[in-house]
């Protein structure tokens, strides 16, 4: 494999230690509740463009735009927070060009509290062309291996968009996330797939823990600031993959770090059951105070256990995506949707769900929707991709409300149909 690029810039210190301190001025994290017979806790997350209730969901809006919908409709439909991608921002337009706009809250017109992840999942994942069998992976597709190279510098890969070697350093995935300017940034890590043993598992973990010191000395170096100086809060990952033993280092290891939050993530193992268990095996350990986020999670009732083993907040692609291929999103229906493809709608007067205040199923019925997803108008893409955002906001309110009266047992068999 070809050598990685020089980085721009002076050559990163890869003795960088983390700082002892680091400010988070305009952020904030408020415990308001915990259940009595489980982990779940609601609470308060504020940050400088705003607050939110936890638990709460984060919607992907990965190239800065959310996919089929306006930022003005995401609003109408409740959503608190969105995320972007350092991975596919710093491909296309550019972190400079971002911050040449205004940066993501200019640049989307989007007011409320955003995240943006370090682009390690992304790198790394799409390097290990197969994990087919990984509860995140890629579902069985086979994909072209970009990644060129990993270092204890960073990692070098191919851009998809016209192959041109591109690296990306612990201290390079915190310049562009500072350019960007979203409130919560992320860590850079080596995401591990499931196919990997123990052996390879640990020293990815060890040489992420390096890297998570070298991106909190950036992090401090630039006074926790945006390119528009804005502050900034720093979110440190659990990795470990599948292994106890290594879940548990890596939370002590960020219990001694200066993080605001902790975001569980890294290879969460093959099959749903195993994920929760994985994730149980940090519930004990997580560094008290911070707001936890489980990386890459969707569905209702991952969600929900989720909830019950300290999660705060979660993101996924899985609203918008299934409903541009016309999946519904609906509380307590079998496999937490319908498809509006499906002939019985074709007549159907009535909203995808009568219980739901979404403007989608206010004004709509189903089998206007059923008619623009086959015809494979654009309108039915995002008319459904609102009703399912609305649908996790509701969703959300619903566990915290449940958590705050102890009725989440209930919720729980109420979306799940059960």
């Amino acid at each position: 494999m070809r050598n990685p690029p020089a980085a721009a810039g002076p050559a990163p210190d890869l003795a960088a230690r983390a700082p002892e301190t680091l400010p988070h001025p305009g952020f904030g994290f408020d415990v308001l509740h915990r259940a009595a017979d489980s982990a779940a806790r609601v609470g308060r997350l504020t940050t400088p463009h705003g607050a939110l209730d936890t638990p709460n969901f984060i919607f992907c809006g990965t190239k800065a735009a959310l996919k089929a919908v306006t930022v003005d409709q995401a609003r109408e439909a409740d959503a608190d927070i969105i995320l972007a991608n350092t991975y596919h921002l710093m491909i296309q337009p550019g972190a400079d060009t971002v911050a040449a706009l205004g940066g993501l809250h200019a640049l989307t017109r989007w007011d409320g509290p955003m995240l943006t992840d370090s682009g390690g999942f992304q790198i790394f994942s799409m390097g290990h062309g197969g994990v087919a069998q990984e509860v995140k992976g890629s579902g069985g597709r086979k994909r072209e291996t970009s990644l060129l190279r990993i270092t204890e510098e960073g990692a070098a890969f191919r851009s998809y968009l016209d192959g041109r070697t591109l690296f990306l350093s612990p201290e390079g995935a915190m310049d562009v996330q500072r350019k960007l300017g979203a409130d919560l940034v992320v860590q850079f890590d080596e995401c591990t797939p499931f196919h990997v043993d123990r052996g390879y598992t640990e020293r990815a973990l060890r040489m992420s823990q390096r890297w998570a010191d070298r991106s909190l000395a950036r992090f401090a170096r630039d006074e926790a600031t945006s390119a528009n100086g804005l502050p900034q809060a720093f979110y440190g990952i659990i990795s470990g993959g599948v292994y106890r033993d290594l879940r548990e280092d890596s939370c002590a290891f960020a219990a001694g770090r200066p993080y605001f939050g902790t975001a569980v993530g890294d290879c969460l193992g093959g099959d749903k059951e195993q994920m929760y268990e994985v994730v149980s095996y940090c519930t004990p350990h997580l560094p008290a105070g911070r707001p936890v986020h489980l990386l890459g999670i969707g569905n209702f009732r991952d969600i929900l256990i989720g909830v019950t083993l300290g999660m705060d907040t979660f993101d996924c692609v899985h609203p918008t995506r299934v409903a541009r291929h016309g999946w519904a999103l609906k509380k307590g229906a079998k496999g937490e949707r319908v498809n509006l493809r499906n002939a019985r709608f074709r007549e159907e007067r009535g909203p995808i769900d009568a219980t739901c205040p979404c403007p989608t199923c206010r004004e709509y019925p189903a089998g206007y929707l059923h008619h623009a997803i086959k015809a494979g108008e654009m309108v039915g893409m995002t008319l459904i991709s609102i009703h399912n955002m609305a649908t996790m906001t509701r969703l959300m309110r619903d566990i915290r409300q449940g958590i705050a009266t102890a009725t989440l047992p209930q919720v729980s068999k109420d979306w799940l149909g059960e």
